[in-house]
């Protein structure tokens, strides 16, 4: 038996994110040299990407960062497979460094960021890569967004105390006014909307949407002539439920969203909501 503490097992486990029982093996292996043992991990952690590749990330972490005047922001989701790595300090401190580096360099879509260079000699997909191997799970990046020549607001929800956010809200405004996004972006978390404006929503969705309210409606034996009525109104109330402009606001339900906008004076030109593994 190596000769080795609990206090080189967490140490251990604290410089790679590796499983306790990983560590302990390692650590056997390099005779309870923890700097030994770091490089069998790395070692058998990259040859273990490729068989995590089937597997599935559904937990993670969702980072906002916003300029300081407020004219630009990114958002990043990065994806893990269990909440312990999650709420872990390296893969935390992976996922803000992926988020400033899209906030320094602007990629112009998912492939470019993946093949920009984070690190010297090393692009960001190697550096997920090399996560993946020291953390011993499969980490995911396909997604990230980016405001910029605007005003810029963000929310960033926590839906466990001790997890990093998992939700996370960027919305761009026409109109500098921090209340306003800030309500905004918190309504946007709760209520989950896919669309800004009725414009915005795909015509093959609208007609979709058209054709089961008409259905749904002659099976519950709707009269002929009010099939009209009703599928524009259950068209509306699609439209109510995932349209923006069209829910009615959170923190005064009477009003809609465009009505607060408009009361304010204010324009919402974009916005993205990431929740993680959905």
């Amino acid at each position: 038996m190596a000769n080795f503490t609990a206090a080189d097992v967490k140490k251990l486990r604290e410089l790679t994110g590796a499983g306790m029982m990983d560590c302990k093996k390692a650590l056997d292996e390099s005779g309870g040299d923890v700097a030994k043992a770091v490089e069998i991990l790395r070692v058998k952690g990259q040859k273990g990407v490729a068989k995590r590749e089937s597997r599935t990330a559904e937990n993670g972490a969702v980072v906002a960062l916003i300029a300081d005047d407020q004219a630009s922001g990114v958002l990043v989701e990065l994806k893990c497979e269990t909440d312990f790595v999650a709420k872990g300090e390296k893969f935390q401190a992976v996922a803000q460094a992926i988020a400033e580096h899209v906030f320094a360099t602007a990629p112009a879509d998912l492939a470019d960021l993946l093949t920009s260079e984070i690190e010297a000699g090393k692009s960001v997909k190697d550096y997920i890569d090399e996560a993946n191997a020291g953390l011993g799970e499969k980490i995911v990046l396909d997604r990230y967004a980016r405001f910029a020549g605007a005003y810029v607001g963000s929310y960033l929800h926590r839906t466990s105390p001790d997890l990093p956010p998992q939700v996370g809200v960027l919305v761009e405004l026409a109109e500098e006014n921090a209340d306003v996004a800030k309500d905004v972006a918190q309504h946007i978390a709760a209520f989950a909307p896919k669309f800004l404006t009725r414009e915005d929503v795909p015509a093959d969705v609208v007609e979709s949407e058209r054709r089961i309210a008409e259905a749904t409606a002659r099976e519950e034996g709707k009269p002929e002539g009010a099939l009209p009525r009703i599928v524009e109104g259950r068209v509306t109330g699609f439209y109510k439920e995932n349209v923006l402009l069209d829910q009615p606001f959170a923190k005064e339900n009477k009003k809609t969203v465009q009505k607060v906008l408009t009361e304010a004076g204010v324009t919402v030109k974009g916005f993205a909501r990431f929740r993680v593994g959905a």
